[in-house]
């Protein structure tokens, strides 16, 4: 751990628009990681938040005739608003307009210059707008018009530039990052990722603009009014910032433990990142995990590309935990996956509502029906080395930040209780005077793996694993290490609302 705390940071969102799908999966993800390691009992700090200056943002707010400032008010609380409607545990919503990332950007570009890493110099060349970037004519494809554009951004036009900017010496730092890169294997992961860095590295670093002049949207350069600084400057000084550079004491969080970013983004965050960070003397961050993308139909679902489902009607779809646990489920941590609403809706019904939800509706009926609504005292009907199997296989994959196969894990587990109550059949021993007495045994382990997963399943669905907990009189989730050999013997229980209505029961909206 860094410091007292585990920090991980999200990538902050752009605010030319308003939140969606693509945004929402890496905030549920983060959340997931940062959910874990406190089950683990580790003391997180979990940063996100908004980059709001650039061409971008000042080209939306002209196009919406308010200022740039306006603009990123409204766009700040829409994001806000969403994060907390999907359960994500942020514990500080960073904006670069806020005077404490202000003051982080200008003592960085100070370090830097009193480094001798500054210099102006003319730039000539294409700069696309999407990723806020310049471009070499090697980095850029031809479309079907014969057209220049960038991969990431087809649907962009990129702008040829001349301008007199600040350059920075990136150039000087290409040996030094390849050390990083052979004494730090695992800095980016997931693997296979740090080999495309790395053979960017090898090919030759250029030095890199990183001022803008005659655009007034942004922090001005320290002794230079005419310049702004470059966006990726200011965006990735947010991880200072938020750490408290250079006011507080950021030793206390800082190196960040894992900045967690979309693939797209990889050369910033390990090239010109790192680079910065060892212009100004300071500590690089030990991990960054550059997860992949959703597609749908072979497309990148994305804002910018026209592909995309408003967030909001897939929140409502089934629900905010639903939605969290799909696209956890569904897509990869370490790599791409698709989108599918089908996919969605049967994920929900065969998951959700008829295997996790019917097996704690079951357990915690039987407890209510035969047992009083109490827990009774457990024996090794399901085993405790099952739960454990099950606990450990959970923990060396969300170890590894592989979320998806965390699910799957706790799952695994669920079906196999949900096995065990059909071949026992304990409504069917409950009949029967001369074996009803036994029906302790089943009861109580069936009770042992609800609370279980209550648990394993709280860093994606945080809400609905709360509630699941409470109708077992467990207020808190267990942690990880109490879950094996956990005794529930004389709890309350009792069955709360539905936790995942089927389509069917789902109550119709009134006229």
């Amino acid at each position: 751990m860094s410091g007292s705390r585990f920090y991980i940071t999200a990538a902050i969102d752009y605010a030319n628009g308003a939140p969606h799908i693509g945004h929402a999966i890496e905030k549920i993800g983060i959340d997931a990681m940062a959910r874990y390691r406190r089950l683990c009992g580790q003391a997180v700090h979990f940063v996100l938040g908004m980059d709001e200056h650039g061409l971008k943002v000042q080209q939306s707010a002209e196009a919406a005739g308010i200022s740039p400032q306006q603009w990123v008010d409204e766009i700040a609380t829409r994001f806000e608003a969403a994060w907390r409607r999907l359960a994500i545990g942020f514990d500080d919503f960073i904006r670069t307009t806020q005077p404490r990332h202000e003051r982080a950007v200008a003592e960085m570009v100070r370090r830097m210059a009193a480094a001798g890493d500054f210099y102006r110099g003319s730039y000539e060349g294409y700069y696309c707008v999407g990723c806020e970037a310049f471009k070499r004519e090697d980095e850029l494809v031809r479309n079907e018009r014969d057209e220049l554009r960038c991969p990431v951004h087809p649907g962009r036009e990129v702008t040829w530039t001349h301008e007199e900017n600040w350059f920075f010496r990136l150039s000087s730092y290409q040996d030094r990052l390849l050390r990083l890169f052979d004494e730090q294997p695992d800095f980016l992961q997931p693997e296979g990722r740090a080999n495309e860095i790395r053979r960017v590295i090898e090919g030759g670093l250029e030095d890199i603009s990183v001022s803008r002049a005659r655009l007034p949207w942004g922090i001005p350069w320290p002794g230079d009014p005419e310049h702004t600084v470059y966006v990726w400057i200011d965006a990735l000084t947010n991880y200072l910032a938020a750490a408290g550079f250079p006011d507080g004491d950021h030793e206390r969080l800082w190196p960040a433990d894992y900045h967690v970013i979309g693939k797209d983004i990889t050369r910033f965050h390990c090239v010109y990142w790192p680079a910065m960070l060892m212009s100004a003397g300071l500590p690089l961050p030990r991990h960054v995990w550059a997860h992949g993308f959703i597609n749908f139909g072979g497309a990148k679902l994305s804002k910018s590309e026209g592909v995309r489902f408003e967030l909001e009607e897939l929140i409502e779809r089934h629900g905010p935990e639903a939605l969290r646990y799909y696209l956890l489920r569904e897509i990869p941590w370490n790599g791409d996956g698709e989108w599918s609403l089908e996919r969605f809706d049967e994920r929900y019904v065969s998951e959700l509502a008829n295997n996790l939800g019917n097996l704690a509706n079951r357990t915690i009926s039987m407890i209510e029906r035969y047992r009083g609504g109490v827990v009774p005292g457990r024996r090794q009907e399901i085993k405790d080395q099952q739960i454990a199997a099950a606990v450990l296989r959970y923990r060396g994959v969300m170890d590894a930040n592989l979320l998806h196969q965390g699910i799957a894990a706790a799952m695994e587990l669920a079906s196999y209780a949900n096995g065990f109550v059909e071949a026992r059949a304990p409504w069917a021993q409950a009949k029967d005077p001369a074996r009803a007495a036994e029906l302790d045994d089943p009861l109580a382990a069936l009770a042992r793996v609800v609370a279980t997963l209550a648990t394993l399943l709280q860093p994606f669905m945080p809400v609905k694993m709360a509630e699941l907990g409470a109708q077992l009189s467990l207020p808190d989730p267990v942690p990880l290490d109490a879950l094996t050999g956990l005794d529930l013997a004389g709890r309350p229980g009792a069955r709360g609302p539905v936790l995942f209505p089927r389509p069917e029961q789902e109550k119709k909206p009134t006229k």
